[in-house]
């Protein structure tokens, strides 16, 4: 399982930087599935702090011109 969580991390965080289009809470639910993923992937059992994490960023996505 080592060798694949950085795997699926790198995929989980593409996956939250390819939701630009859509509105706040599309992006929010995309932005809280793949942070329960990244949250548990890194430490056992976090999957409610990274769904926060991930649901915040993915609501803010579009805000931030980079």
């Amino acid at each position: 399982m080592q060798t694949t969580k950085p795997f699926l991390l790198i995929a989980a965080l593409v996956g939250l930087a390819a939701c630009s289009e859509g509105s706040d809470l599309e992006r929010a639910a995309i932005g809280g599935g793949v942070g329960c993923l990244v949250g548990e992937l890194i430490e056992d059992g976090e999957c409610i702090t990274g769904a926060a994490i991930g649901a915040a960023g993915g609501a803010l996505a579009n805000d931030v011109d980079l």
